[in-house]
């Protein structure tokens, strides 16, 4: 959500997927069916014109966060249950991983932040976009010692900057070092998955921190962190949700309600942001006063992918392959489910 859900598990959210070896495909394939037995029994069993007539189920790999706010209120399946289609949720403590699992056929949607969804699709992953979120540059920035010297963007020419390699915010340090006139090779990239990264800015092992929420409210409430520079004008910063393409040629008007309901949370917490913090501060185990900040700048809304998004994401993708994190250059142009976006 955070990456991607549009918030994700703040400890592993958007960490950069390695390609999947034929033991850890055999290891997640077994696991995830194990968990989605009950799921994936009845179809496997038939076959024919039965498989058609078997009751359909939606498989939906999640992080904590906020799809975890629309499982508990079982919204989704109220909708869902007229039309013989039942939910069934697998939490997963990263998106990456559910990409793995949408790749071995063990999931069909689940949450993920902008950068996951190109590795996978660099490695022959099957997804498509089903919905995305409004963009939500606010959400991620750079950000340095309160006391540091350094300024502006222009200061860190030289300085040591972690990150978290091939993430969202990679995007979008090499964007905002463009745009004031400095060169990706320009700054000593430090490669760090969040918990690492903190542990090393709270430490002065870097002078600057790329990092995304709900990571940025904690570390600018609990370790008096400075924004020097946010997203805006830079990079959009959106989650997606995203399905495969069988599925969604399939079950397009299933996809179309989960959508909807997820936009209906948004709805919610845009007019009800101290409740939805109440709800994120126990979900994520963090400070209410964390989540409150997070929410403060976070814009709601999520539609289903058209041209104009899906340019977004090519344009990370010639980016990421320029830098050489992908082994070949990608074309996205039908990375949407067509019949979801008929008539929008």
């Amino acid at each position: 959500m955070t990456d991607r859900n549009p918030f994700g598990n703040p400890l592993t959210s958007r960490v950069l997927p390695p390609l999947l070896s034929a033991s850890r495909r055999k290891w997640l394939a077994g696991t995830a069916a194990s968990a989605l037995a009950l799921a994936s029994s009845p179809l496997l069993a038939q076959s024919g014109s039965n498989a058609a007539a078997a009751p359909r189920v939606l498989r939906v790999g999640h992080q904590k966060g906020w799809l975890s706010i629309l499982k508990k209120r079982g919204t989704l399946e109220k909708r869902l249950t007229p039309l013989g289609v039942s939910v069934r949720w697998v939490e997963f403590n990263a998106g990456p991983v559910q990409l793995e699992a949408l790749n071995v056929g063990s999931i069909d949607f689940g949450d993920v932040g902008e950068a996951p969804p190109i590795f996978a699709q660099a490695a022959g992953a099957p997804l498509v976009y089903a919905g995305a979120t409004v963009a939500r540059p606010g959400l991620e920035a750079v950000i340095v010692p309160k006391d540091s010297a350094i300024r502006s963007v222009a200061d860190l020419k030289g300085k040591r900057i972690a990150y978290n390699k091939g993430s969202n915010v990679h995007y979008f340090l090499v964007q905002l070092l463009q745009k004031h006139g400095l060169k990706y090779g320009d700054v000593q990239s430090v490669f760090l998955a969040p918990a690492d990264a903190r542990a090393a800015f709270e430490k002065g092992s870097v002078d600057a921190w790329v990092i995304w929420d709900p990571f940025l409210a904690a570390a600018q409430k609990s370790l008096d962190a400075r924004l020097l520079a946010d997203a805006k004008g830079i990079a959009n910063n959106r989650a997606y949700y995203f399905t495969s393409r069988d599925f969604a040629s399939r079950n397009a008007d299933v996809l179309r309600i989960a959508i909807e309901e997820i936009a209906a949370i948004d709805s919610w917490a845009s007019k009800n942001k101290s409740a939805a913090a109440a709800d994120l501060s126990q979900i994520l185990g963090l400070d209410i006063a964390v989540t409150e900040l997070y929410l403060s700048r976070t814009e709601f809304g999520t539609k289903a992918v058209n041209g104009e998004i899906l340019a977004e994401q090519q344009k990370i993708a010639d980016t990421f392959f320029d830098l050489k994190l992908i082994p070949k250059k990608l074309n996205l142009l039908h990375a949407a489910p067509v019949d979801l976006l008929a008539g929008r």
